[in-house]
């Protein structure tokens, strides 16, 4: 296939009609002919004639670098195919040198001195020995028997030299790999260096500096990515979307509150949830906090604890979620905005976190969901003793009272709309009899004149 304004195109005629009209269809034919059927016609050396006949298959060289570029944007494990495409060259590098050397042995003569390839009734003894000689030169060990002639000697000083540029250009390669293996793990993982370094530049260390530590370890060991909205920034917000879905829907619907919400509407949540890890010991939030987030359990097990931090009063697990009392109005509340419970972290919990403003807008777009936040905040103010309930009838009947004021308010202004429209109609009629009267009028003034 071939792109098409960023679309790939399958179609087998339009793909053939392309392709034959391109500059690579001439190369690829002059690089498949048969050419070593030459080496049958009378006069022409069979065996070292061969592989010069073949010499029209490197034409296929670029069709080879396209294919390596195309399979390394596509994998998914990038660095492991360069590494071994760099394997492969190498490899490749030293059979086109051994054959160099066993060319040139032959040549000289095999076996005729001891830096030429020996003379044996066995074809794989040759090669082994020229691909080990050649192994020898470009490694750069220099282990190998002295050369005895001039073309040995400009033989072996041209394999030396094209084994200094082979080794820099593998050293870089190399770095190249192991750079693009701690830029693709730092994109996903913070590093605890500068962490660390903060806290031992500030003399704090033991059992916090630990701690952090640990966090970092269990990130990279569970493969948590904090920083994916990082990652996924520079992409167009449908996509996004999709991508964050196809990653998280599960979870989602996991929570009691959001099975019953169709699949639009969740690809639309999920953009504005925040991954969140917290640690074993580590409060999520505490009583009295002003609340400015919920969450919602992913992986792992909370525990709602007393003033103490140690008496456990329930466990929350993967599926509920917690944090919604501060931030919905709630009639009758006596902790207002403030936190209502101290949440600890028993293990490494996985949450998501909705910011006050997000939660706003979903609430805002879904009146069920709302009605359902405010029942189960309402049933644990209760069991908590934290609601008023004169307080919330009372603000129930100031909300109907207002509510029966404003629609005597509408009443009243769509009467005087009503009015206003008479009057507005009234005037309409008024200047429109003026208008005939002053053009009679003028009509008579002007038969006089």
């Amino acid at each position: 296939g071939f792109l098409e304004d960023g679309i790939l195109v399958r179609d087998v005629s339009r793909t053939r009609r392309r392709y034959l009209g391109s500059w690579t269809f001439p190369w690829d034919v002059m690089a498949v002919l048969p050419t070593e059927l030459l080496c049958l016609l009378p006069g022409v050396p069979r065996v070292p004639g061969v592989p010069a006949a073949r010499a029209n298959r490197c034409l296929r060289l670029p069709r080879l670098f396209e294919a390596f570029d195309r399979c390394e944007t596509r994998t998914g494990w990038p660095n492991v195919f360069r590494a071994a495409k760099l394997m492969l060259y190498l490899l490749l590098g030293i059979h086109w040198h051994g054959c160099l050397y066993f060319a040139l042995s032959a040549h000289l003569g095999l076996g005729i001195d001891p830096w030429v390839c020996p003379s044996s009734a066995r074809p794989l003894r040759r090669y082994l020995h020229s691909f080990y000689f050649s192994t020898l030169v470009l490694a750069t060990v220099g282990d190998t028997p002295a050369p005895q002639r001039e073309e040995e000697f400009l033989f072996l000083t041209a394999g030396f030299l094209l084994a200094v540029l082979g080794f820099a250009t593998i050293t870089g390669s190399i770095s190249t790999v192991v750079v693009n293996l701690s830029s693709a793990t730092a994109a996903f993982h913070p590093d605890a260096g500068p962490v660390r370094r903060y806290l031992r530049a500030w003399g704090v260390g033991g059992r916090l500096a630990g701690h952090v530590v640990r966090w970092h370890q269990h990130l990279r060991a569970q493969r948590k990515l904090p920083a994916e909205w990082e990652v996924l920034q520079h992409l167009p917000r449908g996509l996004r979307a999709e991508v964050a879905a196809s990653v998280h829907l599960e979870a989602l619907r996991r929570v009691g509150l959001f099975r019953s919400w169709e699949h639009g509407v969740l690809r639309q949540l999920v953009l504005r949830l925040r991954p969140q890890v917290f640690g074993p010991g580590e409060f999520v939030c505490r009583r009295g906090d002003v609340g400015r987030e919920m969450y919602f359990i992913r992986e792992g097990r909370l525990a709602v604890v007393a003033e103490d931090g140690v008496t456990q009063l329930a466990v929350l697990g993967e599926g509920l979620y917690f944090g919604e009392i501060s931030l919905i109005n709630i009639k009758g509340n006596k902790a207002g905005n403030r936190r209502t419970a101290n949440i600890l972290s028993i293990g490494y919990s996985d949450l998501f976190c909705l910011g006050k403003e997000d939660l706003a807008e979903v609430l805002t777009e879904f009146p069920s969901a709302r009605a359902a936040m405010e029942a189960k905040g309402r049933e644990l103010l209760l069991r908590m003793g934290q609601l008023d309930t004169g307080a919330e009838a009372a603000a129930l009947a100031a909300e109907g009272e207002a509510q029966r004021r404003l629609q005597g308010l509408e009443v009243a202004l769509e009467g005087l709309q009503t009015r206003a429209a008479r009057l507005l109609a009234q005037l309409e009629a008024s200047a429109l009899r003026m208008a005939l009267r002053v053009q009679r009028l003028e009509g008579r003034l002007r038969l006089r004149g």
